[in-house]
């Protein structure tokens, strides 16, 4: 590791439900390889139609609170949530993120309203740039809610699209809305992720790329995390180190980590 502060922002464990082991192994596996801050953000959809939602809280924060008292001594576990289409149900969501003190809360759109997530849609079936324009009107909206801590995976769809479909994008028709998510972030003070999963996919770029991160920065953003999207305690903290190093090229000097909701700034050295 070229740095010596050493933090995954973005994990899943076995209480996600495209999750593959305990949390006691994840922090397991982050000793290992030197993690210095790991936060468990299980899947929490909003919108799911399967999840009963009180086992899940109940059952998640239980488990990350055992492993962050567990491992006080050798890492910083820190309590978290991907919450996905929060804003499809108010409601529901600001309920959960009452009753349940997290560290750390991802907000993320994975579908849009009433439709699969974008990894599962036949995009010869779609006008990608239709799709697009409403997702990122919907990411918008999700910002200006404005009750979660960093914004996931700006350009998750481009997983799906560009990385696997091969459908070339130009986001270029999108900046205007893509600036205005940027600078809503900005203004309430929250932070963008440098989820690094897509380096590892077909996609080969962060998500979202180094332009967006740039521009947020000119924008005034003052936060971003670094997670690593991992599903399996081996995969813990791929490309981190690539995603501080474009953090630092985009004039960020620290990566931001959350405790209480708070807002921590670890130098990137």
């Amino acid at each position: 590791m070229k740095f010596s502060n050493f933090v995954d922002t973005h994990t899943h464990s076995d209480h996600s439900f495209d999750g593959n082991h305990s949390c006691m192994m994840l922090c397991e596996s982050a000793v290992e390889k030197g993690i210095n801050v790991l936060a468990i953000t299980d899947h929490c959809d909003i919108d799911s139609k399967e999840l009963d939602f009180r086992a899940f809280c109940s059952n998640q924060f239980v488990e990350t609170f055992k492993a962050k008292k567990f491992f006080e001594e050798k890492l910083i576990v820190l309590q978290g949530l991907e919450m996905g289409q929060a804003i499809y149900n108010k409601q529901l969501s600001e309920s959960i993120l009452k009753e349940y003190k997290y560290d750390f809360v991802l907000g993320a759109i994975h579908n849009l309203e009433n439709m699969d997530d974008f990894y599962f849609l036949d995009y010869s079936d779609w006008n990608v740039y239709a799709l697009l324009d409403d997702y990122f009107d919907t990411v918008l909206s999700l910002c200006k809610w404005n009750k979660f801590d960093s914004l996931a995976h700006l350009t998750y769809p481009l997983r799906y699209i560009k990385g696997n479909a091969k459908i070339d994008v130009d986001l270029s028709k999108f900046s205007d809305k893509i600036e205005a998510i940027l600078k809503t972030l900005s203004e309430n003070g929250k932070a963008l992720e440098i989820n690094t999963s897509g380096l590892f996919l077909e996609l080969n770029d962060t998500l979202p790329g180094k332009d967006i991160v740039r521009l947020f920065r000119e924008l005034g953003g003052e936060f971003v995390t670094v997670g690593s999207d991992s599903h399996y305690h081996n995969r813990l903290g791929m490309g981190i180190e690539q995603g501080m190093e474009t953090a630092l090229e985009c004039g960020f000097k620290n990566i931001t980590v959350y405790e209480q909701r708070k807002p921590v700034l670890i130098p990137i050295e």
